[in-house]
C-alpha cells in the first residue's frame, strides 16, 4: 500500500476571489507525516498588476513578477507535486480555490482530500484565543520568517503541521482526511459541532458572524442536510467565498413542516435582513393604498410610496397594481377623484378658503370612502392550516386575519380549536406582506383539507 503523503501549499495572490484574481507567488512542500521530503517555490506572472494594498501587505510588486513564469508554464509542475498527495494548508478552501481555478485554466482537472491546519489546530490544541498563523507561531513558538509571503508561510505551516502530527493521540486528522468528512468542506471559522448539532428535521437556519450578527438566514426540509450543501461544491465567486468567511456559528428552529420552515424564513429576512440574503428581498412591496381624514373633514384614499414602519390598507409591489385598485373602488362607489391621489407626490389638499362650490356633502363622501374600504375588508378571509405538529402531543397552525398573514405556531392537542381567540393565544404574531400570502394562497389551493374556518370570529 502506498505510503501516504501531504502538499502543504501556501500562495500569494492579486486579491481575495479565484475568479478574479491570480497566484503571484506559490510554494509547495511535501510532507511524508514525519518529515518534509521535497520542497519547491517560485514567483508567478499573474498577467495583471498587483494592486497596492497587496504589495503593502506582501511586497511583492509588478517588477518582482514581470519575468516570472506564468502559471501555465508551471502547471504540469504543480500538477505532478499535487497529484495523489492530501492538500494541506491555513485555510485550506482558500489555497485550494486558487489552484484548482489554475489548473482548470491550463487544461487540468483536479480534485484532492483537503487537510486544513486551522481546524486541525482547533481541534488539537483547543482555547487558543487566535488561530490566524501568526498568532499560532507566537502562541506555539513556531519561528515566521518572511510573513505573507509563500514560502515563509509555507515553511511555518509545515512545522505547525508536524507538531499537530505528533500532538494528534485521538486521531482527528485520520478522521477529518477520511473521504465522508463534512469537515473540510465547513467555513474555517465554524466549529464542527455547531454543523454536528443539526436535526435532520424542517426548520429554520441561522449563519452569525464573528459579532453574532446574522448574516443569513435559511429554510429546509432537513437542516443538516441543507447546510451541508452550502458547504459543497467548488464554487470561487467572490460572494460565496466572502459568504464563507463570514461564518462563526450556527444557530436553527425546528419547524414542524416544510411551509412553517418557508413562513418563517420570510418573517425572519424581512425582520433581520441578513447581509447574504438576496432572493427573498426583491419580493418586498414598495407601494401601499393610505386612508387618512384631512382638516377639512373629508377623507382620502392615496396611493403612495411604502416607508419603513408605515401600513397602509392595502400593499403592492409596483404602483400601477395600487392605482388601478383605487382606480376600481373610485368607480365602484362613486368617489369623486379629487379625493383620490394616484401618484406618490402629494397633490395637496382643498382647504376651506379654497374649496371649490362643487365639493361633495361631507358625510355623503366620507360614508362612500368607508363603504369602500368595507368592501375591501369584506373579501378578506379568516381562516388556519391545522396541520401535524412537531410532537405527536400538538398540532400546528398558521393562522390568517382579515386577509393578512397573523401568525403561527403549536396548539396541544387537548386544546379545542372551535374558538378563533384560544387558537390566536398559542400563535406567535408576525408580520403579512403580499408575498406571504401569495404562498398561502398557493398552498391552501393545493391543500383544501388543511383549512379550518372558525364559525365564530373574534377580532384582534
Amino acid at each position: 500500500m502506498k505510503k501516504r503523503e501531504y502538499a502543504i501549499v501556501d500562495i500569494e495572490t492579486t486579491g481575495g476571489n479565484a475568479s478574479h484574481s491570480r497566484i503571484t507567488e506559490i510554494c509547495i512542500i511535501i510532507h511524508d507525516g514525519l518529515n518534509i521530503i521535497d520542497r519547491w517555490e517560485t514567483l508567478v506572472n499573474p498577467q495583471k498588476d498587483i494592486p497596492p494594498p497587496i504589495f503593502a501587505l506582501t511586497g511583492i510588486n509588478n517588477e518582482m513578477v514581470a519575468d516570472a513564469p506564468i502559471f501555465d508554464d508551471i502547471s504540469e509542475k504543480v500538477l505532478g507535486m499535487l497529484q495523489d498527495r492530501i492538500f494541506v494548508a491555513h485555510n485550506v478552501n482558500f489555497d485550494y480555490s486558487f489552484v484548482r481555478h489554475e489548473l482548470e485554466l491550463s487544461g487540468f482537472k483536479w480534485t484532492a482530500r483537503k487537510l486544513c491546519t486551522v481546524r486541525t489546530a482547533r481541534k488539537i490544541r483547543p482555547g487558543l484565543s487566535s488561530y490566524s498563523l501568526g498568532n499560532l507561531c507566537r502562541s506555539l513558538d513556531i519561528p515566521l520568517l518572511k510573513a505573507h509571503r509563500a514560502g515563509g508561510d509555507a515553511d511555518a505551516t509545515a512545522i505547525l503541521f508536524s507538531r499537530l502530527m505528533l500532538w494528534d493521540e485521538e486521531g482527528h486528522i485520520q478522521k477529518m482526511i477520511s473521504r465522508n468528512s463534512h469537515d473540510q468542506n465547513l467555513p474555517p471559522n465554524l466549529l464542527p459541532s455547531d454543523f454536528e448539532q443539526l436535526p435532520e428535521k424542517p426548520g429554520v437556519y441561522y449563519f452569525y458572524d464573528r459579532s453574532k450578527k446574522v448574516v443569513y438566514v435559511g429554510k429546509a426540509k432537513n437542516l443538516k442536510k441543507r447546510v451541508a450543501q452550502h458547504f459543497s461544491g467548488h464554487k470561487i465567486t467572490p460572494q460565496r467565498q466572502n459568504f464563507m468567511r463570514d461564518i462563526y456559528s450556527i444557530s436553527y428552529e425546528i419547524c414542524a413542516t416544510e411551509f412553517m420552515a418557508l413562513l418563517l424564513e420570510c418573517c425572519e429576512i424581512k425582520k433581520l435582513w441578513p447581509i447574504h440574503n438576496k432572493a427573498l428581498k426583491r419580493f418586498e412591496p414598495k407601494f401601499a393604498l393610505y386612508h387618512y381624514e384631512a382638516r377639512n373633514g373629508y377623507q382620502y384614499l392615496a396611493i403612495g410610496k411604502l416607508a419603513k414602519g408605515q401600513e397602509g390598507v392595502e400593499l403592492f409591489h409596483s404602483q400601477y397594481d395600487g392605482i388601478n385598485l383605487l382606480l376600481k373602488l373610485a368607480g365602484e362607489f362613486l368617489i369623486d377623484h379629487r379625493f383620490c391621489h394616484y401618484h406618490t407626490a402629494e397633490q395637496g389638499e382643498f382647504t376651506a378658503k379654497k374649496a371649490p362650490d362643487d365639493l361633495p356633502c361631507v358625510e355623503e363622501h366620507n360614508d362612500k370612502v368607508n363603504q369602500a374600504l368595507d368592501y375591501l375588508l369584506a373579501g378578506r378571509p379568516t381562516f388556519g392550516i391545522i396541520d401535524r405538529g412537531r410532537t405527536t402531543d400538538e398540532r400546528s397552525c398558521i393562522w390568517v386575519e382579515n386577509g393578512h398573514f397573523f401568525g403561527m405556531g403549536y396548539i396541544p392537542l387537548d386544546i379545542g380549536i372551535s374558538d378563533s381567540s384560544e387558537i390566536k393565544s398559542y400563535l406567535t404574531r408576525y408580520g403579512s406582506n403580499q408575498y406571504i400570502m401569495q404562498l398561502i394562497e398557493t398552498y391552501t389551493q393545493k391543500y383544501p383539507g388543511k383549512i379550518f374556518r372558525p364559525t365564530v370570529l373574534v377580532e384582534q
